[in-house]
């Protein structure tokens, strides 16, 4: 019962953790009213880098989300060049993460790393289409066991200032496997092979690791849906 009760901590926050908790020490010290306020920042920052375990959908030919947030695009897009996928535009999802959500991202399908490719640029809101673009970012393409590709991207936004990325090139990942964070809100983006829609609708809300944004193996029409 306990592992459900106390969620994990990324050993990335650890250090903020305690920054925050020395910071609400010497506040309380100056004015206890502070030091309350600082305590509870101090609980805000360890419920960021909470990395709870998630249960991954197995069957081959499932996209799964590779971020926890709301999808706040989706359409065809060019992914980005520095990953060699090509000019021609892809079904692309993205997924917009705030600063409540988990941030430890996700492999979104299983295959093989076969370039990294990081891009420094600014910090404007993720949630704008403009972003994917202008933003640092690192970006990601997998081979596929079928010969196919995608690409997926991490990307900083207007709080985000640090993006981390354990993945090498020439690497096997699994689908739903952590490879990395973005810290204090992002967004992440998925480029799909062409022909392969989104199961998503705008405006859903994904869970990284578990929430199905494809399928490789279904030919149905791109997904709407509604707010009830």
């Amino acid at each position: 019962m306990s592992s459900y009760i106390m969620v994990p901590i990324h050993r990335e926050g650890w250090p903020f953790i305690a920054l925050f908790a020395l910071g609400a020490l010497l506040l309380g010290w100056l004015w206890a009213p502070l030091g309350w306020l600082g305590l509870v920042a101090t609980l805000w920052c360890a419920y960021f880098f909470r990395n709870p375990d998630r249960v991954t959908p197995t069957r081959d030919g499932l996209v799964i989300s590779p971020a926890d947030g709301v999808v706040c695009l989706m359409g065809d897009a060019v992914p980005p060049a520095e990953l060699g996928l090509g000019d021609a535009p892809r079904p692309r999802v993205c997924v917009f993460m705030s600063v409540f959500d988990v941030h430890i991202n996700r492999i979104p399908l299983a295959g093989r790393v076969t370039k990294l490719a990081y891009h420094a640029g600014k910090f404007v809101n993720a949630a704008l289409d403009k972003a994917s673009e202008e933003n640092e970012r690192m970006a990601v393409a997998l081979e596929l066991e079928d010969g196919r590709s995608i690409g997926f991207v991490q990307i900083a936004g207007l709080v985000a200032r640090r993006i981390k990325c354990d993945l090498v090139e020439g690497q096997s990942v699994r689908t739903g496997e952590r490879f990395g964070l973005i810290r204090f809100g992002s967004r992440v983006d998925v480029y799909l092979p062409e022909g392969v829609q989104p199961k998503v609708a705008l405006g859903q809300r994904c869970i990284a690791g578990e929430t199905v944004l494809a399928d490789l193996q279904s030919d149905e029409a791109v997904r709407l849906g509604e707010v009830r």
